[in-house]
């Protein structure tokens, strides 16, 4: 990677002036432009706070450090590591304190790491093939064969999920193809963008909320996403609450 040009997208994407830039790093905007344009080369520290400056992801920051041509400074664990038995111990604490809302874990690419007993009510009907750990959470969304025939503000929602995929171009394209040209309907709620979803228990209507590990430096930790499902209506915390109990009778039958 060439290193002043990877460092000058950067830059410019986030809408980041020379000036700004040094002044956050703590240097000159002259050894910036000349970082930027190849007449100086940086040390590893100065790589390091130009990225923390420029508030880029853990990722981001080794791949910078890499076009520089430094070792990566963050590593990148796997959930299985011993190192991270905590992490897996509170995020199944999380979904657990979530009940009887639904919440659910996921990567990165929006591929599902675990969710607790509820989000089976959001699954149902769709797809075997859709559902379940490794599967990607946008393609059950908008997936004709996933929970797309049951949402019925499908263009809100399929906008929301569109707009979160980022720089995901190739899934962007795919799901892109499975929305209909449907124009948004009026009368949805002025804070936020429900889902509303057809369900056995009556419709659910559920606003969604999505926390991080912000003090990670782990890879893997800082690009978990734990997405909580809440009621938006009385309605559907009534029925939430009802589905839990059903399952919650279905195991003691067992």
């Amino acid at each position: 990677m060439d290193f002043p040009r990877t460092l000058r997208e950067r830059r410019t994407r986030r809408h980041i002036s020379q000036l700004d830039l040094a002044l956050r790093a703590g240097t000159t905007q002259r050894y910036l432009s000349f970082i930027e344009s190849g007449r100086s080369v940086p040390g590893r520290n100065m790589v390091v706070r130009l990225a923390e400056s420029l508030e880029l992801p853990l990722r981001e920051r080794n791949e910078l450090l890499l076009a520089a041509g430094y070792a990566p400074a963050y590593p990148e664990s796997s959930l299985d590591d011993p190192l991270l038995a905590p992490v897996r111990t509170a995020i199944d604490h999380i979904l657990r304190g979530h009940l009887p809302y639904p919440a659910l874990v996921v990567d990165r690419g929006g591929d599902l790491i675990a969710a607790n007993a509820a989000f089976d009510l959001i699954t149902e009907g769709a797809a075997a093939e859709l559902v379940g750990p490794g599967t990607n959470i946008y393609r059950l969304a908008l997936h004709p064969d996933g929970l797309a025939p049951r949402i019925l503000n499908l263009a809100e929602w399929a906008r929301h999920i569109l707009v979160r995929l980022g720089n995901l171009e190739e899934l962007h394209a795919e799901l892109t193809g499975y929305v209909p040209d449907l124009e948004p309907s009026a009368g949805q709620l002025g804070f936020a963008v429900p889902l509303r979803l057809r369900s056995s228990y009556g419709e659910l209507r559920l606003m969604t909320t999505v926390t991080t590990f912000a003090t990670a430096v782990d890879v893997t930790l800082a690009e978990l996403k734990l997405e909580a499902f809440l009621p938006a209506d009385p309605a559907t915390a009534e029925a939430l609450s009802a589905a839990a109990g059903a399952m919650t009778y279905a195991a003691l039958g067992q």
